[in-house]
């Protein structure tokens, strides 16, 4: 049985029932991360005593009747809340196809989460998963000492250099946010970033107000004038760390505050019992410079996959030929950007973007 939640109080409870979970999966980031035109959805499937959620955006496809259906940034996927030994992934596929069917979604896509492999299994055989590439984690299971040991000579360099000038410490939302605010708008300036990564106040304090999510914004100042230079949220869940938004004042770019940031997380986090601090990978999920600026932490790596599923090969393909103005064979459908028919979107590219552009700069 199929079953759509909207109601937070619910999706809240289902995810209170999932043994490993992250903010991404949440009622709360799923509303702040939504478009106009997105609404939120958590997908319920039940066979007995097996209980699998899976939370999507669905969107309106301009000038068609149809519909598809996206993640929110950052990495999904589907969760289990309880696999019986007889569960049968033939029918679970049937039913969320025959859903999207009578809903008039033609295509799927999410970015399924690296850290929780057990989206994979469940999705393998419906639509198409595609590894994408490597993340970078901090095994903080390790020893704090051996995990340091394992940096980069030259980022080590710089962190004791840092730790001389500056001071690491949590910030609060009524002395802070405004500060945090200033830098973060600063920063996505100088980088000419895209508007989509400009948000209002109301975004800043819901996210670090949320039940849902537990956030920390950590902040860095300088010893010898006692200026805020830096700040970074982080966003806690489960076992899992992960590195969301960061600014710094350009003045003091050769202290590498943001740095400091992310090694005083890492220690704080392991001392707290985490297990996995994800720092991303590279633009466009390469081994690229960025990736090289985060391997310096860390060479733990994860694989990045998604899932792409078109439901519909019929009206995607007359979409997307529409779109391009190209006839597309049967076998490309699935290349290129998906889905096909929203071309040229620079979402995830300027994300990356942004992100390369701070840590060179960092």
């Amino acid at each position: 049985m199929i079953e759509i939640i909207t109601d937070k109080k619910e999706w809240s409870a289902q995810l209170a029932m999932v043994e490993h979970a992250d903010f991404y999966h949440t009622y709360d980031y799923h509303h702040l991360s939504k478009k106009e035109e997105e609404s939120p959805v958590l997908i319920k499937y039940t066979d007995g005593l097996t209980a699998l959620v899976l939370p999507l955006l669905i969107r309106n496809i301009d000038n068609s009747l149809y519909k598809d259906a996206t993640s929110v940034y950052g990495y999904v996927g589907i969760l289990k809340i309880h696999i019986e030994a007889k569960f049968n992934k033939a029918d679970f596929h049937k039913e969320l196809n025959d859903y999207f069917f009578k809903n008039n979604i033609i295509a799927v896509f999410s970015r399924l989460h690296p850290y929780l492999e057990e989206s994979e299994s469940i999705l393998d055989g419906l639509g198409k998963i595609t590894p994408l590439g490597k993340v970078v984690n901090i095994d903080l299971t390790e020893p704090i000492d051996l995990q340091r040991a394992k940096y980069n000579r030259r980022l080590k360099t710089y962190l004791n250099k840092s730790r001389r000038s500056c001071s690491v410490f949590e910030g609060n939302i009524e002395e802070h946010l405004e500060t945090f605010m200033q830098l973060y708008v600063n920063t996505m300036e100088r980088i000419d970033a895209d508007e989509s990564y400009f948000f209002n106040t109301d975004y800043y304090y819901k996210l670090l107000t949320s039940k849902d999510i537990n956030s920390k914004l950590m902040l860095c100042r300088h010893n010898k004038t006692q200026k805020i230079i830096a700040g970074a949220i982080f966003l806690k869940t489960g076992r899992i760390v992960q590195y969301h938004l960061s600014g710094v004042n350009e003045d003091y770019f050769e202290l590498q505050p943001i740095k400091l940031i992310i090694d005083e997380m890492r220690i704080q986090a392991t001392n707290k019992g985490y297990k996995y601090f994800n720092l991303g990978g590279g633009k466009g999920s390469k081994e690229d410079s960025l990736f090289n600026f985060k391997k310096r932490f860390s060479k733990n790596f994860k694989e990045f996959k998604i899932w792409q599923y078109i439901v519909d090969k019929s009206a995607y393909k007359t979409l997307a030929e529409n779109h391009l103005g190209t006839q597309i064979e049967s076998e490309e459908i699935h290349r290129g950007y998906f889905p096909a028919y929203r071309s040229p979107l620079q979402i995830i590219s300027s994300f990356l973007f942004v992100i390369e552009a701070i840590c060179l700069q960092i």
